[in-house]
């Protein structure tokens, strides 16, 4: 039995997750993680591993986990492929029959939505090409030469280089939408269409099943009187009201077809000429109605331009009063998590941003210079022969914070996830420890130094010389557990990348496109 499931349901989709991630009771996040890739792949850099999707990396990728940022219903916004205008390219025509018996000869398209019908301009405006120059002398269009630049309801032809293009206008992306939803192949579409005061007019202005163009297929031959233009030729259909104009050139063909009345109400028609009073002569001329997407052109944006991708923006900045995400170490992916979990809670997270390391507040001479490599080894002995070890992931002079991650590679695994016969710590994972047992200290070895934990410090804050620094996370006894509980909610999105260096001044953006 043949069957599909239609584009649809792919822009139903990508619509729904819009909203879920817009929902309140639900939260997203961006993570970055995994600080030392080398040490998983030599060649990391060069050429990054495609991700695992099965749950043990599932929760390799938790365990390599840095730091989140909540994804707010601003951050969020359905995108579609990019195309600057460009003179002398020829676009495919907006046309509702494209199928693969009816392939597109410019793009080869099979479907609508993978035809590059529409464009946008240097003004960030958007329009859609509803006449590529199709006619019997130009089967497969003409090259645009006019950009279209004008806000006019009604479609119409961009300049005077006559090389019949027929614009619509749509809509115009704003700065602010920009710089957070634009990418490299994708531009974003009105969040709000259908609400919008900004795209009322647009969108007001659709008429469902209105005619806006007829595309002449074969001129014919002998139709009557040379250099004669017949108005109201009626377009019969299941529509009612729309009508076309027909010139007859001096050779007794049709030169041109335009829409004068558009109608309504229309999903086929069909040019009446009988009707019109237009002779049908030795060969009659034949035409092609174009049938507008439901609601007509401009009332669906989202239906209209197969908004089937969605696009979701984070901005990673250093935050002197929530230092989450570390400086002067790598990450090498990022991903997208749904719903995680408060650390050592039920409740689902909501924070703006998450730390997911583990930290140590440390204290002892020299811990102002005192420095620890980042993605070194750093271990405590917490009782006779029981040894905890944590990497490091980044460590603060100033305020003796050592962050650090624990994953299997310490407790019996390679980075590939293969047991080994002897560990050197062991098969567990031993937690660092404020109160060692007999045989353990307080002492935390791997640095340039060896300092201890301090024991002391409860809080979120530290003064040191009359100004207050905040650690990000919440410490009892110098030891601070991380934010968001490993393991929680569901990872959808994981894209390992080269290596990027963190630095104290520095932002970054991630565009992260899902695909529905």
């Amino acid at each position: 039995m043949a069957a599909i499931i239609t584009d649809q349901i792919r822009i139903l989709n990508a619509k729904n997750f819009v909203n879920e991630v817009s929902n309140a009771s639900n939260s997203y996040y961006s993570f970055i993680g995994l600080p030392n890739p080398s040490d998983y792949q030599s060649d990391w850099n060069d050429n990054p591993p495609s991700p695992k999707d099965n749950f043990d990396e599932e929760n390799n990728y938790w365990d390599s986990m840095i730091a989140l940022k909540k994804i707010t219903s601003s951050d969020v916004r359905l995108v579609v492929p990019k195309r600057f205008w460009s003179s002398g390219t020829t676009y495919d025509m907006y046309r509702h029959d494209y199928s693969r018996s009816n392939i597109s000869p410019i793009s080869g398209a099979t479907n609508l939505y993978s035809a590059s019908y529409f464009i946008i301009n240097e003004n960030y405006r958007v329009y859609i090409c509803l006449q590529n120059g199709t006619d019997p002398d130009n089967p497969n269009g003409r090259a645009s030469l006019d950009q279209p630049d004008f806000t006019d309801l009604e479609p119409r032809a961009a300049g005077t280089s006559g090389d019949g293009y027929i614009w619509k206008y749509l809509y115009t992306i704003k700065p602010s939408e920009v710089v957070k939803f634009e990418s490299t192949d994708f531009m974003p579409v009105p969040s709000d269409w259908d609400t919008s005061t900004d795209n009322a007019a647009v969108r007001d202005n659709a008429v469902d099943g209105s005619i806006k163009i007829v595309v002449t297929t074969n001129r014919g031959v002998g139709l009557g009187t040379a250099n004669r233009t017949y108005t109201r030729v009626p377009i019969r259909g299941d529509g009612t009201g729309a009508e076309c104009t027909i010139t007859i050139d001096n050779n007794q063909q049709v030169s041109s077809v335009i829409v004068s009345t558009q109608g309504s109400g229309y999903t086929y028609g069909n040019v009446d000429l009988v009707a019109g009073g237009v002779p049908l002569g030795t060969t009659r001329p034949t035409f092609n109605v174009i049938i507008p997407p439901k609601g007509g052109h401009g009332k669906d944006i989202y239906r209209e331009l197969g908004s089937f991708n969605v696009l979701m923006y984070s901005r990673l900045e250093n935050d002197e009063q929530n230092p989450d995400f570390i400086t002067g170490n790598e990450f090498s992916r990022i991903g997208i998590v749904e719903n995680p979990l408060s650390f050592n809670s039920t409740t689902i997270l909501t924070s703006l941003k998450a730390s997911a390391v583990s930290a140590i507040r440390l204290v002892g001479v020299g811990y102002s210079t005192a420095t620890f490599t980042s993605d070194s080894e750093v271990t405590q002995t917490v009782a006779t022969g029981t040894t905890a070890v944590g990497k490091v992931v980044s460590y603060d002079q100033v305020t003796g914070v050592l962050k650090y991650w624990q994953d299997r590679t310490l407790s019996g695994f390679s980075t590939s996830g293969v047991p080994q016969t002897n560990p050197t710590y062991g098969f567990d994972r031993v937690e660092f420890t404020s109160t060692p047992a007999t045989g353990g200290s307080l002492t935390i070895n791997g640095g340039s130094v060896n300092l201890s934990i301090d024991s002391s410090f409860t809080g979120i804050s530290t003064v040191i010389n009359n100004r207050t620094y905040y650690l990000g996370q919440s410490f009892d006894s110098g030891l601070s557990s991380p934010e968001v509980q490993k393991h929680s909610g569901n990872i959808i999105y994981v894209d390992n990348r080269p290596a990027v260096t963190r630095s104290s001044n520095q932002k970054e953006d991630i565009k992260v496109i899902l695909q529905f």
